[in-house]
């Protein structure tokens, strides 16, 4: 029986107890944009998602408008004018408290503990889920824009206005996401997160200038507007969609979401990594 040569003997070693290549991790924005997929399938296989994101725009629109038009503003036309752009922040604020709710209806199901054994980046799950949750306020924006062309409403700046409308939106639906994905790592059901979530909402919303100028309330409900982050919001878009921008308008409402970002984006981080 033949030996084997000695550096044939330890190259088999060497091979042998070499340790095994370690494939390259996927990168940070290659996982955050699989799971901002993740959430648009989601929306694609579970249509009933969008009921609200639909229907609410429509029914708040047109009762509002035909509601409230003839006494608030004289007619419908003019009150269509005033209201849509409020419209416009109140349909994207309460479409926000979704974000919350589908990530602790996952979490509830145990779907974030299969995430955890893959070799991703950790926070892709959450930051990617709220990617998605993007194109649920650009739809629900686009469905009160349209609605409210077919009731009459014209946008000064015309589409231009409409699409740094929804831009702004955006951005500040972004930052106010973090707050509900917060409350929806803190507490432990669904109904739980969306019970939260209006208690904030509701006075954000109709304490403002959605409906109503400011200057027919009272002294200290005015003090309150001017302050509100919603209330700024409005002003931003009224001006940016009928053509007439004002920078220091667009400036304050963004500093809200970036606030609001710098404080519970790092508090969201700290319940996700204690939920894994």
């Amino acid at each position: 029986m033949s030996t084997p040569a000695p550096d044939a003997t330890a190259a088999r070693l060497r091979a042998a107890f070499a340790a095994p290549a370690v494939e390259a991790r996927p990168r940070a924005v290659a996982n955050t944009v699989t799971f901002a997929w993740r959430a648009l399938l989601k929306i694609k296989h579970t249509p009933e998602q969008l009921f609200d994101v639909v229907v609410t725009p429509i029914m708040f629109t047109v009762l509002f408008t035909y509601l409230f038009g003839g006494a608030l503003a004289g007619s419908t036309a003019a009150y269509l004018q005033f209201l849509l752009p409020g419209m416009l922040v109140q349909t994207v604020m309460f479409t926000t408290i979704y974000t919350g709710f589908t990530l602790n209806t996952d979490l509830s199901r145990g779907v974030y503990d299969r995430f955890r054994s893959m070799p991703i980046w950790k926070p892709a799950p959450l930051v990617g889920a709220m990617l998605g949750d993007q194109l649920r306020y650009t739809l629900s924006g686009l469905i009160v824009i349209v609605i409210g062309l077919l009731m009459g409403f014209r946008p000064g700046a015309g589409l231009a206005g409409v699409v740094a409308s929804l831009l702004l939106l955006d951005v500040f639906a972004f930052g106010t996401s973090w707050i509900f994905t917060a409350v929806a790592l803190w507490v432990r059901t669904p109904s739980t997160v969306m019970t939260l979530s209006w208690l904030v909402l509701m006075p954000l919303t109709f304490a403002s200038n959605v409906f109503v100028d400011p200057a027919t309330m009272p002294g200290w409900l005015q003090a309150v507007v001017a302050v509100n982050p919603v209330a700024l919001l409005v002003t931003a878009i009224r001006g940016v969609i009928h053509g007439d921008p004002d920078a220091g308008a667009i400036g304050l409402a963004l500093i809200a979401p970036a606030l609001v970002t710098a404080a519970f984006a790092p508090l969201a981080m700290r319940l996700y990594r204690r939920e894994r």
